[in-house]
Order: structure tokens, then sequence, then C-alpha cells
């Protein structure tokens, strides 16, 4: 496959018009959840941050469309036109409403295990995912993604970094001068305009998925099974402590990190995160695999164009 489309801009904003998206509806037991589709071809799914949607990685799911991937964005419940509980809900709940996703893609299209992405919170159900359904799962992208444990020595609570403004950046009772120094301090990198994360915030999401961090214990989950692991980190990521994963999980993490970017990564850097995931999944994406050639979605670096 020829690649389709080279961006030495990182700041894209305009669509991607050759990998169209549908929008679909998946039901089962109390929920409904609205999966974003775009492309053909070995399946990545994305799982967004905390209180987000599947909006913030248009650019990332577009790029990775275009260029061989066939990729899902469920909606968590309460975006979107995904419903469902949302009181009393555990890692596991979050964990099997993508599974419902994945089974209804093999049911209606074919079988084959999904690269996995979760971006800051949702590296946490990924994580759970891959340990309640390894049937679905061959690799995961930790994208931003604290670890949930700490290093040796430190005083830290996990999760507790920056919590202030990770949770004021949502808040809509809050003035919106407030809310941009949350932003600026947790999620984007020096020089970056935080003002599109202004909106896109779902409360009750936000405030589900919360509980879901604090009640399931962190064991549960930290590993991922056993599938292989891109931890892939934002140079200026303020939330994130760096090397967790690596150093209490060894050979099967690869560590990778965007120049330039925040917490957020995917607006600041898209064509970047793309490139990364690409990469990555072209060496676990079934059942028809792209080349083990080296992807680079900017040309920037273009080691070759040609996708197998």
């Amino acid at each position: 496959m020829q690649f389709v489309q080279s961006l030495n801009d990182q700041s894209v904003t305009m669509p991607i018009h050759h990998a169209p998206v549908e929008r679909k509806t998946v039901t089962g037991r109390d929920v409904r959840i609205e999966v974003l589709t775009q492309g053909d071809g070995p399946v990545i799914v994305i799982c967004p941050s905390l209180g987000r949607g599947a909006g913030d990685y248009d650019v990332v799911a577009g790029l990775l469309a275009m260029n061989g991937f066939r990729v899902l964005r469920p909606q968590p419940r309460g975006i979107g036109d995904s419903i469902g509980p949302l009181d009393g809900l555990g890692m596991h709940d979050f964990a099997a409403d993508i599974a419902l996703v994945l089974d209804d893609e093999h049911a209606t299209r074919r079988p084959g295990r999904a690269v996995v992405v979760g971006h800051a919170w949702g590296s946490q159900p990924a994580r759970m995912l891959a340990v309640d359904r390894p049937d679905l799962v061959s690799a995961l992208v930790l994208a931003a993604a604290s670890a949930g444990r700490l290093p040796p020595g430190s005083t830290e609570k996990p999760y507790g970094r920056l919590r202030w403004a990770i949770d004021g950046a949502g808040d809509p009772t809050r003035p919106e001068h407030e809310r941009l120094e949350c932003l600026r301090r947790a999620f984007f990198a020096p020089g970056h305009d935080a003002r599109p994360w202004l909106t896109g915030w779902s409360v009750e999401t936000h405030a589900a998925q919360t509980h879901a961090r604090n009640t399931t214990p962190i064991d549960a989950y930290f590993a991922g099974g056993t599938v292989p692991i891109l931890d892939l980190q934002a140079q200026f990521d303020a939330v994130v402590i760096p090397g967790v994963f690596q150093s209490l999980l060894g050979a099967r993490v690869t560590v990778q990190e965007i120049p330039d970017a925040g917490h957020a990564l995917a607006p600041e850097q898209p064509v970047s995160m793309a490139t990364a995931i690409a990469n990555f999944a072209g060496e676990f994406a079934t059942p028809a695999a792209t080349s083990r050639t080296e992807r680079n979605l900017s040309g920037s670096r273009e080691r070759s164009s040609s996708w197998k």
C-alpha cells in the first residue's frame, strides 16, 4: 500500500477526507456504546482520557486509517450516543464496554486481536481489558499514562500528581481563566494553545471514571496482562511519573518519547502520536499485518513510504 498523505505540520485542523468516519451503536447488557469507525485492516482501538471523548483523536485516527488500519473509537458512557448506568462502576465495567465493541467487530467483520491504545485515564480500562479478555488484545499502547504504581522510595500518592488541575480543567463552574490555568499546568506543553480543551468535557463521565479508578485495586489491572506494551511518553508531561512500566514489567515494555508534547498529547502532536502507534501496531496487528518497514506519517524522517 502506498503512503497516501505526508504531513509536516503537527497542528492539523483540517478533516482527513480520504478516511471517512462511520458511526454505529453496539448494544449489550444495559449499555449502548457509540463507536466511531474508520478504515480497513488490522484493528486499533483508541480509549480516550478522563472525562473526554473520541473526538480528541480525529486526526490521529484519520492518519492511521488512511495508512492501512481499521480504527475503532468507542465513546465512553455519557458522551455522544453512549448511554448506560454511571453509578458504582468499576474498571471491569469500562473494560467490558470496549469488549462489547470488539465482540461486535468480530461478529460483523472478522476475527483477530486488536492493538488497544489507552490515553491517560484510558490506559486503565485498556489494561483491564487485556486482563479480562486476553483473547481480544494483541498489544497495548499506553499514551501519556500514569502507571498507578510508584518508583521505590516515592512518597507521592498514586494518580495524585496535579490532581487539582486535572479535575479543575473540566469543571464548568470555574471561571474560564482558572480552567485555562489548570489546562496549561496539567495538560499542555509550554507555548501550546490550551483553549481547544475548554470544551469536550463530560462532568458525569469524569465522576464515573474517577470512581472506577478509586475503587478498583491497581493490582487488578496494572500489568495489562502479558501482552507487549508501548509506553508512549510526552516530553513535557507534568502529570505522569515516567519510566515506571518498564522498571516494573521489564522487557515487554518499549519506551518512546514524543517531543514537544504534554499530557494532552493528541491535540499537540497528532502526527508523531499516529506514527508511533502505527510503527508499534504493525508489529502485532492481526490477522493481516503491514510490513516491518518503519512508518513515519510526518515525512520529515521518512525511511520508506511503502506500506505493504
